[in-house]
């Protein structure tokens, strides 16, 4: 099979020196790659920079990717080819439009001006005390893959933070059918440490159990598994 995965953190620039970022290290798409090179998967890592990377191997690909925009692209060019998409890279909600200083925008008596407005400077002026930044949402692209490929099988992603089992499972079954994906792993950030990761492998299919794992290998492995078992059931059916 060949799987295409997502890993690590997208960053959107404000200037050439700066930019809105988050704190994902990319270890559980290292750790899911690895696991698919040792089952003997060709893999292609979509990573973003300075997320932690397998060491190299003859059937790994790596490409770096920067923000959203770099990242609609890869997924656009190589979702068609691949048979899984693993989709757990931390992908940033908002971009930058415009940023300048606060006394300007107090000044304004049409806040939509700033909206139409850039910045053409490779590194934004720092005198001024306060700043303002105007942000637009970014477009989801997990939304896109089953447009480019309708037989990918697509493992999504769900991170919320401290809440009850019974909701996360909920907010996880919505993203199932709002993304027409076949697998989300749904987690809690006050259940990930240094050495456990707990999380619930939840299906398209609602007559299916709901898998938990919890270390990162455990997820990993259990992606593999159900990866193989999941493609395997494809090909068997439109063989028939």
């Amino acid at each position: 099979m060949r799987i295409l995965i997502t890993s690590g953190g997208t960053t959107e620039n404000i200037d050439q020196v700066r930019g809105i970022t988050n704190f994902a290290t990319g270890s559980l798409g290292k750790l899911i790659a690895e696991r698919f090179l040792l089952a003997n998967h060709e893999v292609i890592l979509l990573a973003g920079r300075g997320a932690l990377l397998p060491k190299p191997h003859p059937q790994l690909t790596v490409l770096t990717i920067t923000d959203v925009a770099d990242l609609l692209a890869a997924t656009t060019k190589w979702t068609p080819q691949a048979d899984i998409f693993i989709h757990s890279m931390a992908v940033s909600d908002y971009t930058p439009v415009y940023m300048t200083d606060f006394d300007t925008v107090a000044a304004s008596s049409n806040l939509q001006e700033f909206l139409a407005k850039s910045n053409t400077e490779d590194k934004i002026a720092s005198q001024s005390d306060y700043q303002v930044l105007f942000l637009k949402k970014t477009p989801k692209v997990i939304t896109s893959i089953k447009r480019h490929n309708p037989n990918i099988i697509l493992f999504g992603f769900k991170l919320l933070v401290d809440v009850s089992k019974e909701h996360l499972i909920s907010v996880a079954r919505s993203a199932l059918t709002q993304n027409q994906a076949d697998y989300v792993l749904a987690n809690d950030l006050t259940e990930i440490t240094a050495t456990m990761h707990h999380g619930l492998l939840i299906s398209q299919n609602p007559k299916d159990a709901i898998i938990e794992a919890y270390t990162k290998l455990d997820i990993a492995d259990l992606i593999v598994r159900k990866s193989e078992e999941t493609y395997d059931q494809h090909h068997t059916r439109h063989n028939r």
